[in-house]
């Protein structure tokens, strides 16, 4: 069974995965050059990160990602005021972001290496004419 801890940091990384790539970009820019809060979308303390994320480019509406940071920042606070995000929740943030944008990297596919070995393989049976290595040595070596 999850704790609740574990519960809102694996809710807050399913919301980024979510995020399209250029606004993963975009927050991470929008993180990095300003303060952001936690609790409110903007007041005279800093911003959200989506907010971050709108004005460093990244024009997307996600809902869910507001619900998960909240509910990982704030936790089961019964005053909800805003305040400043600690060091460890914008680290947290980063990581995970950082983390998702790597995620969405393609890795060069093991099938599809194996599938043109075969190939390969199908086409030398297909033309016995063209020279092998071993067919070679039997020719150079008398």
């Amino acid at each position: 069974m999850r704790t609740r801890r574990r519960a809102t940091i694996e809710d807050l990384r399913l919301a980024i995965d979510c995020l399209p790539r250029a606004t993963k970009l975009a927050m991470l820019e929008g993180v990095r050059a300003n303060e952001i809060i936690v609790g409110a979308y903007s007041n005279s303390g800093g911003i959200c990160p989506m907010l971050a994320a709108h004005r460093a480019g990244g024009r997307t509406n996600l809902i869910a990602f507001a619900r998960a940071w909240d509910r990982f920042t704030l936790g089961g606070a019964r005053r909800r005021r805003s305040r400043r995000a600690t060091t460890r929740e914008l680290l947290i943030l980063r990581t995970h972001l950082e983390a998702s944008l790597l995620d969405d990297v393609p890795a060069p596919a093991l099938a599809d290496a194996i599938s043109e070995h075969r190939d390969l393989r199908a086409a030398q049976r297909r033309a016995p004419d063209v020279f092998r290595v071993r067919d070679l040595r039997r020719v150079l070596v008398p």
